[in-house]
């Protein structure tokens, strides 16, 4: 099982940007490679504290970890999904450490001289999924416009920073001469610019092109769950990696089941006679259609339960349950026969309320569905 974010970092639930930010750059700095070089579990613990800050630092993302966990960002890899690697840590949160490292890194997110590994932006699409999709996992192949690097492009040394990436300031001050370094503005910290482009590429010598992505959704994801895609985003120019494809989950409705967390429920109705003589229906399921028996002298808000008939839990605790709910239709009108024959059976004692033990209440009920 995956560790707490909070935990990672320190701090509590009720944590503020600051504090969150704070608690990051505290950790990030104890475990940066540069400090512990070699060092295998530092640098994990670097990439932990990377991933637990890219969640909780993001209101929506934070708000949906609150809510769902783990679960909320698993299935793409990648941030919130445990792929994180440390291109992705520099070039996102490389501003986080300031001057604690000589403005510049080691490791994978940087070259000598402060050169930086440039990502390409991210894209995002919507995919819709039906409950048994949900239930069942499935694998959607999505056209994306994305952008990616003409054919032909070249580059060459950037001429502001000469290929550093960054560009160096010294100032006179009250407290004496100051050297300060910041990401070069011309080539953006790659250290290159573009030499020569295909007339119908932009200005970065990208084309914009559309692709089928092939994006595996594994079963038990909710709505409102963001799934990544790594590298399926738009291309970096130079020798930058590609951004990602983050894909937000939406559950279309269901015509006659409602779901509610892993469980599913149904509402059955029955005749007058089939609660008094006993029957058998067919119901449907996200797995296929399923028969089942109603015992003579059903009551209306009986609850049947089918086990591991719901959906399976994306954090593989088993699957949930379906609850048959079964409701006794009450005729509006009646023919002049009927009427006769009910009004012999008013105070027929077969047909007088005489609820035993075992016809649990309302709110009985609902305390069972949930223990």
């Amino acid at each position: 099982m995956k560790e707490d974010y909070y935990e990672i970092l320190g701090i509590s639930k009720s944590a503020s940007a600051a504090e969150i930010k704070k608690a990051y750059r505290k950790k990030a700095i104890q475990y940066h490679p540069d400090k512990n070089p070699g060092d295998t579990e530092a640098e994990a613990m670097f990439k932990k504290s990377a991933e637990a800050y890219e969640v909780l630092s993001d209101p929506d993302k934070r708000a949906r970890y609150d809510q769902f966990g783990h679960r909320a960002f698993e299935g793409g890899g990648g941030f919130g999904g445990g792929g994180m690697n440390m291109d992705d840590i520099f070039s996102q949160f490389g501003d986080i450490f300031g001057g604690a490292f000589g403005g510049g890194f080691g490791g994978g997110g940087f070259g000598g001289g402060g050169r930086r590994t440039v990502k390409g932006s991210n894209l995002r699409i919507r995919v819709q999924l039906t409950l048994e999709e949900i239930a069942n996992g499935v694998e959607k192949k999505i056209k994306v416009k994305r952008k990616k690097l003409a054919k032909g492009t070249t580059y060459k040394t950037c001429g502001t920073c000469n290929g550093q990436g960054q560009v160096t300031r010294i100032q006179n001050t009250i407290l004496g001469r100051m050297q300060t370094s910041a990401p070069c503005n011309t080539c953006g910290g790659t250290g290159e610019v573009v030499d020569s482009k295909p007339s119908n590429a932009d200005a970065n010598g990208m084309l914009v092109t559309e692709e089928t992505v092939s994006i595996k959704i594994p079963a038990g994801v909710v709505d409102g769950m963001q799934l990544k895609v790594s590298g399926k985003g738009n291309d970096a120019p130079g020798n930058g990696v590609a951004g990602d494809l983050l894909v937000a989950i939406e559950e279309k409705p269901h015509a006659t089941l409602q779901r509610e967390g892993d469980n599913l429920h149904y509402d059955l109705y029955i005749s007058f006679s089939e609660a008094a003589l006993g029957t058998s229906k067919e119901i449907e399921t996200v797995t296929g259609k399923v028969r089942i028996k109603i015992e003579n002298g059903a009551q209306s808000g009986k609850i049947l339960r089918l086990r591991n008939k719901g959906i399976p839990s994306i954090n593989g605790y088993g699957t949930g349950d379906l609850l048959v709910h079964v409701n006794v239709w009450t005729p509006k009108s009646l023919s002049k026969e009927q009427k006769e024959f009910f009004e012999k059976m008013r105070d027929d004692d077969h047909f007088v309320p005489n609820p035993e033990k075992e016809d649990k209440s309302f709110f009985e009920k609902v305390k069972d569905m949930f223990s």
